[in-house]
């Protein structure tokens, strides 16, 4: 794929980027929704990284009444436990593969490529990182779940190459009604058993992403792009 291919918005903060941060919208939104937070994060860092906030396809989704909206995959059920969207999920992570691939060509090394998501962008954040052949620099999942908990299991019980040196910050809100609290607790669980370190963070909000939640990521990330 050309650049032109790709349907993203993109800033960048200090300077010619050494290093990437891609970071995927929720249900419903687009790149757009993330933007604002960037200057919120106050990265300390001297030299340069690019944000890139992709927009999600338009497609129908089941729970919405089949409304057509920008979704990763489509949502069948908020059973944690129901018929989920593979075809969906693969072909957003495939997407998701295909955006490190160009960072990389534009001359950013691997592990220096964070990959963020809120939501439904946090669960193909996941499903894509962990599953990962290459090192990246990070993942920061919020207000999500793992989905297709089984075939990850899988993959990395046979090769977790990434585990434990891939960082990870994942949030999610105490009272938050979208995806319940437990659900982001017993995705924290799975992925520690399969062998990495997780930074686990709890706010008390609903399904949103708070200031002192921004400022903790901007801490966060600062610590990561330094090393």
């Amino acid at each position: 794929m050309s650049q032109d291919d790709f349907d993203t918005i993109e800033m960048e903060i200090n300077g010619e980027p050494e290093a990437v941060i891609i970071w995927l919208h929720g249900l419903g939104a687009d790149g757009n929704d993330f933007v604002p937070i960037v200057n919120q994060l106050n990265i300390t860092r001297s030299k340069g990284v690019r944000f890139v906030f992709p927009h999600a396809p338009y497609r129908s989704v089941t729970i919405n009444g089949g409304m057509t909206m920008r979704a990763w995959y489509d949502v069948m059920t908020l059973d944690r436990n129901g018929v989920q969207d593979e075809i969906g999920i693969q072909e957003s992570s495939t997407f998701l593969e295909s955006l490190i691939q160009r960072e990389y060509d534009r001359g950013i090394a691997y592990n220096k490529i964070i990959i963020a998501g809120f939501s439904q962008g946090g669960a193909i954040a996941l499903y894509t990182s962990l599953r990962y052949p290459k090192k990246l620099g990070g993942l920061i999942a919020l207000s999500t779940w793992m989905p297709l908990e089984e075939k990850i299991k899988c993959e990395l019980g046979k090769d977790n190459s990434q585990a434990p040196t891939l960082p990870i910050f994942l949030a999610h809100g105490e009272y938050d009604q979208v995806i319940p609290f437990e659900f982001g607790k017993i995705s924290k669980n799975l992925i520690e058993k399969i062998g990495f370190k997780v930074s686990w963070n709890s706010y008390p909000i609903e399904h949103s992403v708070s200031q002192q939640e921004i400022s903790d990521i901007g801490l966060w990330l600062s610590e990561i792009l330094k090393s």
